[in-house]
């Protein structure tokens, strides 16, 4: 079943389609994922479906009802964080959740909620004295609360450290585990690989391709990539010389080179180097990531 139907959907700007024409679905019960560079569009497309604008054109339902009619039932029946929370300064995190269940008919019990996102310790804390991370990971309860169908995570995770992204993620597994619809955004591309069942890659307002983290890397990639540093001062486009490359692309100082046929490029390389007399460190072979597929498609990491 569809929990999310996206068609035609337009939002302009000052004459500028933030949104131009996006279609998608999102069925029941997976983590789908919406991932792009910043002024892609995934904002006003995720504030759209949550109710917090209105779209010029298109259709948009959620949980088989229309975002235009149905909008006060939909709120009902799903969970929102935003990429900025602004919450209560002067209450504690208990008695934010408390007042937030308190909006809907049903609500779940804001102590365990806040065992589950490891904020036990601070449930008598006020929100301004938690750090910004604590701050996020309340934002994330406030939005369980409800017990909600359908989740938007916008950027869940930022400002995370390691450990408490880790354990933010066990959370969303459980809500995919019993069955709850997740809608996420996220710049990590380490989390829409391992969380989300299929990820849109939109820019410019429009989605440019959309599977599983898999089947986006296997439709945009048959070669492999040969990555290594060079030299400071070092032109990369001087490895277009190389025999078998493809492309090649810089990544944090790094130099990848893409073959189809990598261990003919890899021989060539080192031959070709060592006739420059140039020293090329740490060398490695790896197969094209979900990165690798974002800057193809964008021309731009995800951060940009």
């Amino acid at each position: 079943m569809t929990a999310i139907l996206v068609e035609n959907l337009v939002k302009t700007y000052n004459g500028v389609r933030a949104v131009d024409g996006v279609s998608f679905t999102v069925e029941k019960g997976e983590i789908f994922g919406l991932l792009g560079p910043n002024g892609a569009g995934k904002t006003t497309t995720v504030e759209i479906l949550e109710g917090l604008r209105a779209a010029d054109s298109g259709r948009a339902e959620v949980l088989g009802m229309d975002m235009r009619r149905d909008g006060s039932r939909i709120k009902q029946c799903v969970g929102v964080t935003l990429q900025t929370a602004t919450l209560m300064p002067n209450l504690t995190a208990r008695e934010l959740l408390d007042l937030f269940g308190s909006f809907y008919p049903r609500s779940l019990s804001p102590d365990d909620l806040l065992a589950r996102l490891g904020l036990e310790e601070k449930r008598n804390a006020r929100v301004q004295t938690l750090s910004g991370g604590q701050q996020q990971r309340l934002a994330v309860a406030l939005a369980l609360i409800n017990d909600p169908e359908l989740v938007f995570l916008d950027e869940p995770t930022t400002g995370l450290d390691p450990q408490a992204r880790r354990s933010l993620w066990e959370v969303i597994g459980d809500m995919h585990r019993v069955g709850k619809t997740v809608f996420l955004t996220t710049h990590y591309m380490e989390e829409a690989e391992r969380l989300c069942d299929r990820i849109a890659i939109m820019d410019h307002g429009r989605i440019l391709a959309m599977d599983t983290p898999r089947g986006l890397v296997q439709a945009q990639f048959t070669e492999r990539a040969i990555q290594f540093t060079i030299p400071e001062g070092v032109d990369p486009a001087l490895f277009a010389q190389v025999p078998g490359v493809l492309r090649i692309v810089t990544e944090n100082g790094d130099v990848v080179l893409y073959s189809e046929t990598v261990q003919r490029t890899l021989s060539s390389l080192m031959e070709w180097a060592a006739a420059q007399k140039m020293e090329l460190d740490d060398i490695h072979l790896r197969r094209a990531t979900l990165e690798d597929v974002f800057i193809k498609l964008t021309g731009r990491r995800i951060r940009d």
